[in-house]
């Protein structure tokens, strides 16, 4: 039992030495990347708007119409219902928003909840088994092509989203009344009243932006770890039996 107990402790204490890992360059940006690939998902994920339009017809003036959206943002699928039971004397036609941007939208989000997953495990690596990471030729190797790779495809997904987004607010803006077939006809009018402020999507796309620089800039610091850089310590050392050789 007292043997136990001393393990635990040893585990306990080897534990904790390991924590200082988090403050070296390499453990420190991984957790701010943790972080920012939150901000990521956070931002983007869970954001519901609706864009509206006042309507004046026969019988109508003034009516309130909106088209809902939210994430994955499949504008096609968000409909201007009629804005009174009689449909404007039957001549309202429900119209639908312009756009599927649910591709580029679930990439950047999905791929933001794969670098959080990733960086989770990273840290329990350096935190627990830094000595493995060291000591470890493929390990430093195999993390560093995946920085590389994270890093490209954070240029790649935050750039597809932020051409979807522009769109989106196109797509959502004034420029939608010039569309709708039922506000041309003779005795109708609609006027853009409002739509949802996409501020927290704008930020997301900052938030892309700096995972791609965190982890651009954490690749200089994962190459310092590897045999590339260092290649003595992955070459082992003399024993010491053979004298070293002197010069004729």
């Amino acid at each position: 039992v007292v043997a136990g107990r001393g393990l635990v402790r040893q585990k306990m204490l080897g534990l904790q030495v390991n924590l200082s890992s988090l403050l070296e360059p390499l453990g420190f940006i991984k957790v701010l990347e943790w972080i920012f690939s939150i901000f990521v998902f956070a931002s983007c994920g869970v954001y519901k708007g609706t864009t509206t339009i006042l309507v004046s017809c026969k019988g109508v003036v003034n009516k309130t119409v909106t088209a809902a959206f939210a994430y994955p943002f499949r504008l096609n699928t968000a409909v201007f219902s009629a804005p009174d039971p009689t449909r404007c004397s039957g001549t309202w036609t429900d119209f639908h928003l312009v756009g599927n941007f649910s591709s580029s939208a679930q990439f950047f989000v999905t791929f933001a909840v794969l670098v959080f997953l990733y960086c989770i495990a990273a840290l329990v690596l350096y935190v627990g088994y830094m000595h493995l990471y060291r000591n470890t030729g493929k390990i430093p190797l195999i993390d560093l092509v995946i920085t590389v790779m994270v890093a490209f495809l954070w240029l790649v997904s935050t750039s597809a989203w932020a051409k979807a987004l522009t769109d989106i607010k196109i797509s959502t803006g004034p420029s939608i009344v010039q569309e709708i077939a039922s506000c041309k006809l003779p005795g109708s009018t609609c006027l853009f009243a409002s739509v949802t402020g996409m501020g927290t999507l704008n930020m997301s796309v900052v938030f892309g932006l700096l995972n791609m620089i965190l982890w651009g800039g954490n690749v200089w610091f994962v190459y310092k770890e590897t045999s590339l850089h260092n290649p003595s310590n992955s070459t082992p050392r003399s024993s010491g039996i053979y004298p070293p050789p002197t010069g004729i």
